[in-house]
């Protein structure tokens, strides 16, 4: 009977270890797959934009396996769900990554009823855009909306080429130029160049006024046509008033910027690839790194560099020419909250806000100044950190590689598809991707108060204040309703006047609500309208 009773023992526990080698088989099986295939969607990429990313892997010497092999750093697993055992708790990680609130905003870009399309030209309109991608983006939505305004011909605008960035890129390179002429042919007539009878014909080169209204357009502007029949607008940035416009002409500059001012399917289908790389981590933060030599020499922000980067920033701002203000006090910059976060820390606030070390970063920037030994610190504490020039191979990236617009371009696309979007400072880009992430639904993006961190920063410098449940609790406080949900876009403010004035409202690209954003429950939904 003892006998017998082993048996039926030994028996049970035979077939429970084959159980458990069935399962570890099966997980090693699953883990190899996950490993080799990171990201279960690769886009659907024209052949010359694909990277190889096969290779055969001899085993044994008899059976060759094609296997599609991230780059390096990506072979890795995808990121499970995990909880925070931070400085305020533990933290659900969903409420980190939790979107706000629509309140049932919609696009709602289509023109009203009295609209009038576009007509008999009465000229053309050239444009010379000035400064980066997304200053030069605004700029010619502007002048799409200007030249409907003068019923004029737009030929296709002229970027900048003379900037910081030197950048060698036509308007074809960075956008879809057959798309933009014909998505807006119901508004404005768009040509590729000047009729050749018009190439040598006198021109009347005009600064357009800052931030001006209808009026100016159709009265100071428009008489000009008495004399010529080519305009050109020397500068194409902040040529039209923030509010105060007509609601058409409101919607036109979004159906322009949203719509009509796409990428070029080369830098569409690359920002995909990027995209789709960085989900296979899954939920991502883009981090607009605003740490460039550029900015940092144009701000007169020199905290935490050394003396010789100090005198290097400042040689740059005094031999550039169109920098007007060459004499900065950084101390004071940085106390008003006017220089960009630092990596270290841009770092010391992720952490406090309750973000974990495995969190995935792209950042979204240009050659960090310094380079490594002013990221040491952010890198020690998020490893998972991630930028074109990681996600992609040197072959990818070879066709935008110094060309700063299009590098730009491909930065945009992946801050607007992240989950969360944090820009270290607000310049052009920061603004331009915040008013598109409003546009398409207010993803959520977190807005650092600068001014108030950099008094926090300064405490735990002094050792007054201590990273931990302390910090934690305040920032976070001080950031729960900086967070991208809907909101009437600001007027100026009080008491300026003048430029000032204008100066001081909140950028129509930065928030298009109220003229581009209708409650859905007073819109009847169009779906042609809806940007996917």
């Amino acid at each position: 009977m003892q006998q017998k009773w082993r048996w039926r023992t030994l028996g049970v526990l035979r077939r429970l270890l084959s159980c458990a080698i069935g399962s570890i088989g099966l997980l090693a099986l699953l883990f190899a797959h996950v490993r080799l295939f990171p990201s279960s969607q690769v886009p659907n990429l024209p052949d010359s934009y694909k990277l190889p990313m096969q290779q055969e892997i001899g085993l044994g010497g008899e059976r060759n396996w094609m296997v599609e092999v991230a780059p390096p750093h990506l072979s890795r697993s995808p990121l499970p769900p995990h909880k925070l055992d931070g400085a305020s708790g533990n933290l659900d990680l969903d409420k980190l990554w939790k979107q706000p609130q629509k309140q049932d905003f919609v696009p709602c870009v289509e023109p009203s009823s009295t609209y009038k399309s576009t007509g008999e030209t009465r000229g053309y309109l050239l444009v010379h855009t000035n400064g980066g991608l997304n200053q030069m983006r605004a700029g010619i939505c502007d002048m799409v909306a200007v030249a409907h305004i003068l019923n004029a011909t737009l030929v296709v605008p002229e970027l900048d080429k003379r900037s910081f960035w030197q950048d060698t890129s036509n308007f074809s390179d960075v956008f879809d130029e057959d798309h933009f002429i014909t998505s807006l042919a119901n508004d404005v007539e768009v040509i590729r160049k000047l009729p050749q009878e018009l190439a040598t014909a006198t021109r009347a080169v005009k600064h357009f006024r800052s931030w001006s209204g209808v009026d100016y357009y159709q009265d100071e502007i428009a008489s000009l046509w008495e004399d010529y029949q080519v305009i050109r607008a020397a500068k194409s940035d902040s040529r039209l008033a923030n509010n105060n416009l007509p609601p058409d002409i409101q919607k036109l500059r979004c159906r322009a910027c949203y719509e009509a001012l796409r990428f070029s399917p080369r830098i569409e289908a690359m920002g995909k690839l990027l995209v789709d790389r960085m989900r296979s981590y899954g939920p991502y933060i883009a981090l607009h790194l605003r740490y460039e030599k550029d900015m940092l020499a144009f701000s007169g922000c020199t905290h935490d560099l050394s003396p010789q980067e100090a005198d290097d920033l400042k040689l740059i701002r005094e031999n550039t020419v169109y920098w007007k203000v060459k004499e900065i006090d950084s101390m004071e910059q940085r106390a008003k909250g006017y220089c960009p976060l630092t990596p270290k820390e841009v770092g010391i606030f992720l952490t406090a806000l309750g973000f974990p070390s495995i969190t995935p970063i792209y950042i979204a920037a240009g050659e960090i100044y310094g380079g490594d030994s002013h990221m040491a610190e952010l890198q020690s504490r998020y490893p998972l950190l991630m930028n074109k020039e990681k996600l992609a191979s040197a072959e990818e990236l070879g066709p935008f590689i110094n060309h700063s617009s299009q590098m730009a371009a491909l930065d945009y696309i992946v801050s607007v598809e992240s989950d969360i979007f944090i820009p270290s400072y607000s310049g052009n880009m920061a603004r331009a991707v915040e008013g598109h992430r409003r546009f398409l639904g207010h993803r959520k993006t977190i807005s650092p108060d600068r001014k108030a961190l950099v008094h926090l920063f300064d405490k735990i410098e002094q050792g007054t204040l201590k990273e931990g449940r302390k910090l934690s609790t305040r920032v976070i406080e001080l950031h729960k309703r900086r967070q991208g949900s809907p909101r009437k876009r600001k007027g100026p403010i009080s008491g300026t006047r003048g430029t000032d004035r204008f100066r001081s409202e909140e950028a129509f690209y930065v928030n298009p609500l109220p003229d581009c954003l209708c409650h859905k429950a007073s819109f009847t939904l169009n779906t042609s309208v809806m940007i996917q």
